[in-house]
């Protein structure tokens, strides 16, 4: 449905704004320097994508060993999404105390607080995205 610049494009526009949304309210909520947020930001964001590449590389090679090639169920897919959350939890709390000095309850909170800007976030850019740069449509011959 949409070409390969296209996806360039929105993933870079969704990166780049996002991270300025963290590192603006991020500082302003936590009282860290805007560099310091920004810099967590991008720490997460590394962290998001090598995470979403290897637990579903890893993911994958459990369900091909142990079930073949039968599609996912519904239930199956809630546990694969819970399972990554958490993982991407954990790695992100042992960031946030890391880089901002932070003990486990406020690393906690502030993680709950990016996954739930972020589920926000995605809504909101993936909607106005559309709204924006419609998806091309194809005429009938």
């Amino acid at each position: 449905m949409r070409s390969f610049w296209d996806r360039v494009r929105h993933s870079v526009l969704f990166e780049g704004i996002a991270l300025s949304i963290v590192a603006v309210f991020g500082s302003w909520i936590t009282g860290h320097s805007l560099a310091e947020i920004g810099v967590l930001g991008l720490i997460m964001s590394l962290i998001a994508m090598g995470w979403n590449f290897v637990y579903n590389w890893l993911f994958d090679n459990w369900y091909v060993a142990n079930r073949g090639t039968q599609p996912r169920t519904i239930a199956l897919r809630v546990v694969h999404a819970i399972l990554f959350e958490a993982g991407l939890l954990g790695f992100g709390i042992v960031a946030i105390m890391w880089w901002l000095q932070m003990n486990f309850i406020q690393a906690l909170l502030l993680d709950i607080g990016f996954a739930v800007f972020f589920l926000v976030y995605a809504f909101v850019y993936n909607w106005a995205y559309d709204l924006v740069f419609p998806v091309p449509t194809t005429e009938a011959a």
